[in-house]
């Protein structure tokens, strides 16, 4: 049959064929497709967090030219391709290809970050064409827009930060009393004459007193945490089984998922090593998962921060909602007394301050890549306010949660930390000059016999952030089983309030807020301050402190792990400095004990004889061994080292942190190679890649492809048109398998020539309208080839081109793995194509990448 040129035509919805070649239509009205539907679905009615193009989103309603704002192509269009392509295609190719209309990313995608880069650099050479006085202000406000930003993300941090520690405060003092003459003060701040029991309100008897005071300490801890598990609860977000990576377990290992799906015999490929490759393997013989539910506002945040960071896409966890609901439920959380901290949630919400902040600034708001340097800033800025460190936040930053931190990125980090702590000191929340409540100071040295104690405490303190890592896994999958717990939050959260009320009352130690009471178990004592009674005791009374710390520490040990991980906002830094601080002190307290009884020992030649404290400081003992349980738990080295020199000021004592850290870092990698962030990415199944693993692997790239199949390839050997409809039947293949982001890769007799993504696509398809089924799309980037049978002469034809991606990165099959790593761990990859002798053979996803290095560890 001869071929031929087609004449192109268009017609719009409703109007029928269009037969005027000379007069064509130049608008297409793009109703809502259901594709759309449940894409505005998967937000949630939250702001978005993913990508926005350079261009004004297209409205559904909007009436306007298909894909670009432009007509239908028509013949002139490809003789105009034909002139104007070969000459120079690299304006074109970006044009095309990186200023599409993609408005946002799907929930649970990755992120483009090689997409973002070029559009970024295609912007900023746009910006600096002009070299008039007018492009020089432009371009100069465009540098500073990132410093402007971070700036107002430090004040608005600093000022929730000030709101929750002075409303917090208040409402914890609460459960044993309040204040006559303002409701709203604090013991420590309201007049004695005016401060009331909670027995004297109830007029109780002396015989009375305790058990009404212990009932209300008890009643108002249940009351509290229920409020803050409620708020929590309003978070709950639903994302359908279709598009994630596998169910997630919001109950922290309390999932049904099977660990055998690898050899399920009914899947794909059984045999080959890549059989299990696809999220859902070969899903149509699987049956259906539950959908995956999570709460945005439960937990410290900190692991979602750092999936996010590294371009996974949460929809709803750093919006405007989460951002309200967690700031005043952590207020509730954190006053109820139960032994959790406030420290990690500052971290996620100061994340959302910036996130909502990005919108500010087109620059941010439509470009992910740029926002997660936002983001990374922001993280930092919520540690410096927990901590008071703005240089321990900056490390944090840079060592725990981001993914991408570009040299000027660390200067804009180390700026928004230093705004937030400074707005935090001038608002002044505890009215002593400090930004947190446990901020010390030590006068005298150590000596050289401590060194080893040091390193002791250090070992000891990097075995017990192992083992609660171990302990918190094994009260998930054992505990949070039981089926009543697993359907009901609430009744958890109402368990382990009471528990915590009921044993919490009896120990001076234990019924103190975490904060004050680490700082009272890292604060040095003065002679004069020695009661015989509390932590500054007489010889005589140090077993008996110590019996008490003893308690303590076992009550502090075991609701630590029972409160890790319920639907409250809740993080785990200051517990386990806590934890580990009460074990420091009581090594301080034998070690001071022990000096004290044998003062002419070689060992303590050189201390002063005017006192205990002279020779050994418990409560160096403390906040080492608090610094070393904190880095057993999150695995932070460098940075712990600094936040411990800023919280004490004391140079003398970096190195006695520092040796402790190290011992306990390696004791923990001994113990437990996860970190805590660790194990919560891989209970909630994130597909995490970990940059700064080394794989070890000797397989090859073609070993873990799994064979190409037809409905994942676009073949235009024989026409480069294909029917819209055999398009969104490949797309709705791609969704089912959950990979929203993957791509399909456009061949040639077995040759890759491009590859349109799967977002792309979908957006071009929903486009249509209800014209989809009688269009097809030309999807070739040769113009010269554009020709098609003459019988299919009465469809619509439209321009997908300009979706393409024209060189999407491919490897050989006999690639290393540890190169296919890199390709996905540095240039941020979403998926690999797979070449074999110039031919196409398979594509890898970035999610079933993962998937295989963890199965491999």
């Amino acid at each position: 049959m001869p071929r031929s040129i087609p004449q192109f035509r268009s017609s719009s919805r409703g109007e029928g064929d269009f037969t005027d070649p000379e007069n064509p239509p130049t608008t297409r009205t793009a109703p809502p497709s259901p594709s759309a539907y449940r894409r505005a679905q998967s937000y949630l009615s939250e702001p978005h967090t993913g990508y926005q193009s350079l261009e004004a989103q297209l409205d559904a309603t909007e009436t306007t030219s298909l894909l670009g704002r432009r007509p239908s192509i028509t013949e002139d269009d490809l003789h105009g391709r034909q002139a104007s392509i070969p000459p120079s295609t690299k304006d074109a190719l970006t044009a095309s290809s990186f200023l599409d209309e993609r408005t946002w990313y799907d929930q649970f995608t990755s992120t483009d970050w090689v997409h973002d880069s070029i559009a970024d650099g295609a912007r900023l050479r746009q910006l600096r064409q002009r070299k008039d006085i007018r492009g020089r202000l432009l371009a100069w406000v465009d540098g500073a827009q990132g410093w402007v930003l971070v700036a107002i993300i430090g004040c608005i941090t600093a000022a929730i930060a000030y709101f929750v520690d002075v409303t917090e405060e208040s409402l914890f003092d609460m459960k044993w009393g309040y204040c006559a003459n303002n409701l709203f003060t604090g013991r420590g701040e309201c007049d004695p004459d005016h401060w009331r029991t909670w027995s004297q309100i109830f007029g109780s008897s002396a015989k009375l007193q305790r058990p009404v005071e212990f009932f209300m300490f008890v009643a108002w801890s249940i009351a509290l945490a229920a409020i803050a598990c409620a708020l929590t609860l309003l978070t709950k977000t639903v994302v359908p089984s279709s598009i994630h990576l596998s169910t997630l377990d919001e109950n922290l290992g309390a999932d049904s998922r099977n660990t055998n799906s690898r050899h399920d015999p009914g899947s794909a490929g059984t045999g080959s090593p890549s059989s299990d490759l696809s999220p859902h393997g070969s899903f149509p013989n699987k049956p259906s998962r539950p959908a995956m539910i999570y709460y945005s506002a439960a937990g410290s945040g900190v692991a979602e921060v750092k999936v996010i960071n590294s371009g996974f896409v949460l929809h709803g966890y750093l919006g405007l909602k989460t951002l309200v609901i967690k700031t005043v439920a952590l207020v509730f959380s954190v006053s109820s007394g139960l032994s959790l901290g406030k420290e990690g949630p500052y971290v996620h919400i100061a994340t959302c301050v910036g996130n909502i902040a990005c919108r500010l600034f087109a620059k941010y708001n439509q470009n992910d890549g740029k926002r997660r340097e936002v983001l990374s800033a922001s993280a930092a800025s919520g540690v410096a306010v927990a901590f008071g460190a703005p240089i321990g936040g900056v490390l944090f930053s840079l060592e725990e949660v981001s993914y991408y931190f570009p040299p000027k990125t660390l200067f804009r980090t180390f700026f928004c930390c230093i705004a937030a702590t400074l707005s935090l000191k001038f608002l002044n929340p505890y009215g002593t000059g400090k930004v947190v409540l446990f901020e010390v100071r030590y006068l005298s040295d150590w000596e050289f016999f401590e060194i080893f104690i040091f390193i002791l405490l250090g070992v000891m303190g990097g075995a017990l952030g192992a083992l609660f890592i171990k302990a918190s896994s094994l009260w998930a999958r054992s505990f949070r089983r039981i089926p009543i717990i697993k359907k009901s939050p609430m009744f958890e959260v109402f368990l382990v309030a009471l528990v915590t009320g009921l044993i919490s009352f009896w120990n001076r130690y234990t019924m103190l807020p975490v904060t004050e009471l680490l700082f009272e178990l890292t604060s040095p004592c003065k002679s004069e301050s020695k009661t015989g009674t509390g932590l500054c005791p007489h010889e005589d009374n140090i077993l008996e402190i110590i019996r008490y710390l003893l308690v303590a520490f076992v009550i502090k040990s075991f609701l630590t792990v029972v409160t890790f991980g319920i639907k409250v906002p809740a993080g785990i830094y200051v517990p386990s400095m806590v934890v580990g601080g009460l074990m420091g002190r009581i090594v301080g307290h034998v070690v001071q004990y022990w000096a004290a009884k044998n003062p002419t020992m070689f060992l303590f030649n050189s201390c002063d004889i005017s006192g205990m404290e002279s020779c050994v400081t418990p409560g160096v003992y403390a906040l080492v061994a608090a610094g070393s349980t904190m880095c057993g738990v999150t695995r932070l080295s460098v940075t712990l080292a600094v936040i411990l020199f800023e919280l004490t000021g004391s140079l003398d004592h970096v190195l006695p942190f520092s040796v402790a850290i190290l011992c306990a870092k390696w004791t923990a990698d001994a113990i437990e190679p996860r970190s805590i962030y660790d194990f919560l990415t891989d209970m909630n199944a994130y597909p995490f890649l970990d940059n700064k693993l080394q794989p070890i692997s000797d397989a090859e790239l073609g070993d873990i492809v799994r064979p190409s199949r037809k409905k994942r390839i676009i073949d235009i050997s024989g026409s480069p048109f294909v029917p819209a409809s055999e398009l969104r039947s490949k797309l709705e293949d791609l969704l089912m398998a959950g990979e929203l982001d993957s791509g399909l890769p456009i061949l040639r007799d077995g040759v890759l020539t491009g590859l349109i993504p799967a977002p792309d696509l979908e957006f071009a398809l929903d486009s249509l309208g209800e014209d989809e089924d009688h269009t097809i799309c030309l999807m070739s980037m040769d113009s010269s080839i554009a020709i098609y049978d003459s019988e299919n002469e009465d469809l619509l034809q439209d321009d997908f081109t300009r979706y393409i991606d024209p060189s999407p990165i491919a490897l050989d099959a006999h690639s290393p793995i540890d190169l296919v790593y890199q390709c996905f761990a540095k240039l941020g990859l979403r998926y690999l194509c797979v070449l074999q002798n110039g031919q196409y053979i398979g594509l890898v996803h970035k999610k079933s990448f993962v998937k295989y290095m963890k199965d491999n560890e």
